[in-house]
């Protein structure tokens, strides 16, 4: 398997852009909610991704869209444990999963998962020992769920790209003191969460600017709302805008893109990636 992660550490190739395939195990996600939430259905679309050049499988088991309901660490459980172990068991490939709860997280890296998509936005002790005393990836997320709920905007007194990289300072710092080392993280700045569509626009426009120290950044924005503000699609597949903006972004620096169309996704970027 040519995996991004290696026992534990995110090690991406130069000029290849990693391509995360979304599968949401959920009833209710903005986008495919209930699509996939039965064992046949992940696995059908998880050999769909692969075979369309996805690298990484992210499996979300709770929706983290704007106002959505919140779900028990258990149900939340009940909804990964078979899809995350079929998968494993089925195909040889990099899994994450997208979980901000510790028990979850320590459970799923014992199923297999080689990284975790921390969406809470916040240090949390208890997901740093599950970290620690795995071999797995980690990756952190600006604003996430831990802050504040989706749908609350923020106030970003020094500005969006300041304030990213002033979150991606303290979780290098926290990580490391706390014995993690450096290279296990990936940085994502969080796209489409408690930020206006202008200070998302700002944010991607000005994204050469985020400060990873280094590492990978991986940047969410497939189907998200504001991409309509920039192709003026009003469906929710939203793929001509996702292309330009993860095009934008991968330009400015991002490594990996976490999207719904992964074959569209790959073509593009592997002609792309050819010609830089």
């Amino acid at each position: 398997m040519n995996s991004i992660i290696n026992n534990g550490f995110f090690c991406p190739q130069a000029k290849k852009t990693y391509i995360m395939g979304i599968l949401n195990v959920t009833p209710d996600s903005f986008s495919d909610g209930g699509k996939y939430n039965s064992f046949d259905k992940a696995l059908k679309h998880t050999e769909k991704m692969l075979s369309e050049g996805s690298d990484i499988i992210d499996i979300g088991a709770v929706s983290t869209r704007p106002f959505s309901d919140k779900v028990g660490e258990e149900e939340e459980w009940e909804r990964l444990e078979a899809t995350l172990t079929g998968i494993k068991k089925h195909f040889d490939c990099t899994v994450s999963v997208d979980t901000v709860s510790p028990l979850v997280a320590r459970r799923s890296i014992l199923a297999g998962a080689d990284i975790i998509n921390d969406v809470s936005g916040v240090f949390s002790s208890e997901m740093a020992d599950v970290i620690k005393s795995s071999e797995c990836g980690w990756i952190v997320m600006h604003g996430g769920i831990g802050v504040r709920r989706a749908e609350e905007i923020a106030e970003f007194s020094d500005g969006i790209v300041n304030d990213v990289n002033k979150f991606f300072a303290e979780m290098i710092e926290k990580a490391q003191s706390y014995g993690i080392e450096k290279g296990r993280l990936c940085l994502d700045p969080g796209f489409g969460f408690s930020k206006t569509n202008e200070q998302n626009m700002e944010l991607l426009m000005n994204s050469e600017r985020l400060e990873a120290q280094g590492l990978p950044v991986l940047c969410a924005l497939s189907r998200k709302r504001f991409i309509s503000d920039i192709s003026g699609e009003e469906d929710k597949e939203r793929l001509i805008g996702t292309l330009a903006a993860n095009l934008v972004a991968v330009e400015k620096g991002a490594s990996i893109v976490r999207v719904h169309d992964v074959a569209a996704h790959r073509r593009a970027f592997d002609y792309f990636d050819s010609h830089r």
